[in-house]
């Protein structure tokens, strides 16, 4: 289990830092709690942090540098901080705020500049450059007419499992650090990859991946996963990544 951080009111780096070192305290010594290997041979926690731009990037450095007030680092509470990357102009305010890495979130190829998959090759060069995690986000299609009737130029249609696996392959091209699927099951936005059987109530019908069978996501993730991790050993041997 890894950590989202939503932007609660008010965040910033004093109430982040209460934040993640309560999770530490509290989580950190379960068997579930994700850890990252890092190059020089750490485990560290990983905390991806949505809409990150909210906050300045000064505010950010307190926390996340190693001179700054609030800082994090060394500590026993240190961890990877994954910004949130929307527009290209984030890079360097992501930079500037002491970041890890950076991941993209929408399942949606087109909608902001880190989502869309013409621009990941170069976001993993930069991420290279200045030794940043680069996790890009898949998922396996996009429709949320049903909460926001006004969006529907953002829907993607799964093609019956091309979306999903295009994105997957997009993904591994760039040679990434981690993947990121943005799903969680979240059938209003459309991006579920459970298993789905036909249902309707009197407003709603669910998507199902008819013709195929009802765990065709999970499957799809399955060999994905193996693909990546079969690729990823051989490349994390001329990154120096670690395997893990």
């Amino acid at each position: 289990v890894t950590f989202h951080i939503e932007p609660y009111s008010n965040r910033d780096d004093q109430n982040m830092y209460k934040n993640v070192k309560y999770i530490i305290d509290k989580y950190g010594n379960h068997p579930a709690f994700y850890r990252y290997k890092t190059k020089t041979g750490n485990a560290l926690p990983m905390f991806y942090i949505y809409d990150s731009y909210i906050t300045k990037p000064e505010k950010w450095a307190n926390l996340l540098t190693t001179t700054g007030s609030q800082s994090i680092r060394n500590s026993p509470y240190d961890g990877l901080f994954i910004a949130l990357l929307v527009e290209s102009k984030h890079r360097y305010d992501i930079l500037q705020g002491g970041f890890d890495g950076i991941y993209t979130y929408f399942a949606t190829n087109g909608f902001t500049y880190g989502s869309s998959y013409e621009n990941w090759a170069r976001l993993k060069f930069f991420c290279d450059q200045f030794n940043l995690l680069f996790i890009p986000s898949v998922g396996p299609g996009y429709i949320d007419t049903s909460i926001r009737p006004w969006n529907a130029q953002n829907t993607r249609n799964r093609i019956s499992g091309k979306y999903y696996e295009t994105a997957l392959g997009a993904a591994l091209h760039a040679h990434p650090s981690v993947i990121s699927i943005t799903s969680f099951n979240e059938w209003h936005e459309g991006t579920q990859i459970e298993k789905a059987i036909p249902k309707r109530t009197s407003n709603t019908v669910y998507l199902d991946y008819r013709p195929h069978k009802p765990s065709l996501y999970l499957e799809l993730t399955r060999k994905w996963s193996e693909k990546y991790s079969k690729e990823r050993a051989t490349y994390a041997l001329d990154q120096k990544l670690p395997l893990s």
